[in-house]
């Protein structure tokens, strides 16, 4: 859809109002203004401040030219209409840019800048944001540790390269322009993950290792996917490079598909340490336990590589007294009060010295 396409649906059947934007046939040019025919509206001028604006564009127009202005006055003291060519071009390319997103149209991008929380590009002289968290798979920045400076470092690269993207989500009141590379996989995604169901068993390789997790890729296809921290242990972990490598072979389950994206588990083929917990640990048994998180609702203890257990605020008093009380890595006795195989429950209670 071109300019005027797009105008003539903007102003279908509208009655003209300040704001509106038209077009105008250059009819005469002054020092600092700017005449034109508007129709039935009648002669419509661009001066003062808005001429300041708009005078690169403006000087190099010639009379009998047509161009799209919006109105900011529909007649001033001298009888003209008031028009702003900058204005104009500003709200156009908004409007195309949502128009963009409705028709979910892909849009090469030049990007001209990074910084840790992703890309930077222009469209239509409009500023616009690709977060990392939109990149594509293999775009996405796969740093051990999460060090923001080296996130950075690798976004770099891309600076000066032109992406395929589409509109993610655009506001023109808050100036909001956010792109997405990988929406654009997403359909071809969701159509091969069809040969796929939760519980099934896939072969795959790590490529990435993130704080939250590592990313496998699987399939003939070479699809990708996630697990998560917490899958892929039963133990708590601090570093998913505990439990994998880049390049490690592993086998995964399949534990939800929502959308494009595929969430697994290695612990999930892992026995599972709560089974026949009870016949360990009962009800009323004295048992070490080593703090591993303290938080306002209590104190996480680790009874065994893989087994946590909680020990409630309303066990130790207030949370002053639980930090004075308990520290991170220390080992104290403790009373199992409940057990709850299904959920993986486990409450406890702080066994004072003297009893």
């Amino acid at each position: 859809m071109d300019m005027k396409e797009l105008l003539e649906k903007i102003n279908l059947l509208k009655p003209v109002r300040t704001n509106d934007i038209v077009e105008g046939k250059i009819v005469n040019k002054g020092r600092s203004s700017v005449f034109f025919d508007l129709g039935s509206l009648g002669t419509g001028i661009i001066y003062g401040r808005e001429f300041q604006i708009a005078k690169d564009i403006l000087k190099n127009l010639k009379i009998g030219e047509n161009i799209f202005v919006k109105i900011t006055d529909l007649e001033n003291e001298e009888g003209y209409v008031e028009l702003s060519a900058n204005q104009a071009g500003a709200d156009l390319a908004w409007e195309k840019l949502r128009q963009q997103l409705e028709n979910n149209e892909i849009i090469p991008v030049k990007i001209t800048k990074a910084n840790k929380g992703g890309l930077l590009a222009e469209i239509s002289g409009i500023p616009a944001f690709l977060p990392v968290s939109q990149l594509k798979p293999e775009h996405y920045p796969r740093v051990e540790g999460a060090d923001t400076n080296k996130i950075l470092k690798e976004l770099q690269k891309f600076i000066d390269q032109t992406i395929e993207v589409k509109i993610f989500d655009v506001d023109p009141k808050t100036q909001k322009l956010i792109l997405s590379e990988k929406a654009i996989e997403s359909e071809k995604i969701k159509e091969t993950l069809k040969k796929y169901t939760v519980g099934d068993i896939v072969e795959g390789e790590i490529t990435g290792i993130t704080d939250f997790g590592a990313f496998i890729k699987f399939g003939q296809e070479q699809l990708e996917g996630l697990i998560h921290i917490s899958e892929l242990d039963w133990k708590l972990i601090e570093d998913p490079a505990e439990i994998v490598k880049i390049g490690e072979k592993v086998t995964a389950k399949i534990i939800e598909i929502t959308g494009g994206r595929v969430s697994l588990s290695l612990k999930a083929l892992k026995e599972d340490p709560w089974n026949n917990i009870e016949e360990k640990f009962k009800k009323g048994d004295v048992v070490k336990g080593k703090i591993t998180k303290l938080n306002p609702f209590g104190a996480f203890v680790q009874i065994t590589p893989e087994i946590q257990g909680l020990c409630h605020i309303s066990e130790l008093g207030t949370q002053k007294q639980m930090q004075d009380t308990l520290k991170l890595g220390e080992t104290y006795d403790f009373e199992i009060l409940t057990i709850d195989q299904k959920e993986h429950k486990m409450s406890l209670r702080l066994v004072s010295k003297d009893e």
